[in-house]
């Protein structure tokens, strides 16, 4: 009964927003852009603070090594679900943070005119690479001209079972040769158990979706160093998921 209530009071906070973002889409990008940002900032806030308050779900954003961030830089994560999304907004700031995501969130209610209307990278399930390299280069652009803070999953897919899958570099290096920025690790963990509907309620309740800055790198100026970084991220980020998989449940950041 706890999770049917939370579930009306999330999908309450979001429902107008949705219907208003939605009414405008066709007629005004410039509208449709200040829904979506409200949903960005406004609604990921308030969904957690729901979920805490109803399930007792925690959100473990760590904000001692969110001083060690630059103004502006390339974020590169681990990916459990789509609430990634949600939880890096809500970590980094919404209306400053975009994704490089696959073309078919684009069909997703809200999120796909969320994604499209704020700009962020669309990459094409089934086109060609030279297409998808394009998207980037654009999206980097983009990013670089608005001072936002440009967000790639290496993996390429959401895991299924919370572990650390195979990091590919071709997105990743055309991102930050695009823009030349730094480049921040970044380790999240939780959204796996709570990806499929079957387990979602079962496992909001005092669960935790835990966000984490690892290790900061100067921009990379040749393939060899890119290559470094993605292999020691990927290690970096397994050691931080092990880590916090032995805290107890309810324990803070680590």
């Amino acid at each position: 009964m706890l999770g049917f209530i939370t579930l009306l009071f999330c999908l309450g906070e979001v429902a107008f927003p949705t219907f208003m973002l939605c009414l405008v889409y066709p007629f005004s990008r410039k509208t449709a852009l200040f829904w979506s940002d409200y949903i960005t900032c406004q609604c990921a806030r308030v969904v957690f603070a729901i979920l805490k308050l109803y399930r007792k779900f925690q959100f473990l954003g760590d904000k001692e090594n969110l001083k060690l961030l630059p103004e502006q830089f390339v974020v590169i994560s681990n990916h459990q679900s789509l609430f990634d999304i949600v939880a890096y907004l809500k970590y980094f700031g919404g209306k400053k943070t975009r994704f490089v995501a696959k073309d078919t969130l684009g069909s997703v209610p809200m999120v796909g005119k969320m994604l499209k209307t704020q700009g962020h990278c669309m990459i094409p399930r089934h086109g060609s690479p030279s297409v998808a390299m394009s998207s980037i280069d654009s999206f980097a652009s983009r990013v670089l001209q608005k001072k936002q803070i440009p967000v790639i999953f290496p993996e390429g897919t959401r895991t299924r079972d919370g572990n650390v899958g195979q990091f590919y570099a071709a997105g990743f290096r055309r991102l930050v040769e695009g823009t030349k920025l730094p480049v921040a690790v970044c380790a999240l963990d939780g959204g796996w158990q709570i990806s499929r509907l079957n387990s979602l309620f079962r496992n909001l309740h005092k669960g935790s979706y835990r966000v984490k800055v690892l290790k900061v790198y100067p921009f990379p100026e040749t393939k060899e160093e890119e290559k470094r970084i993605l292999e020691e991220s990927r290690e970096l980020i397994k050691s931080q998921l092990e880590e916090w998989r032995k805290l107890p449940v309810a324990s803070s950041v680590v």
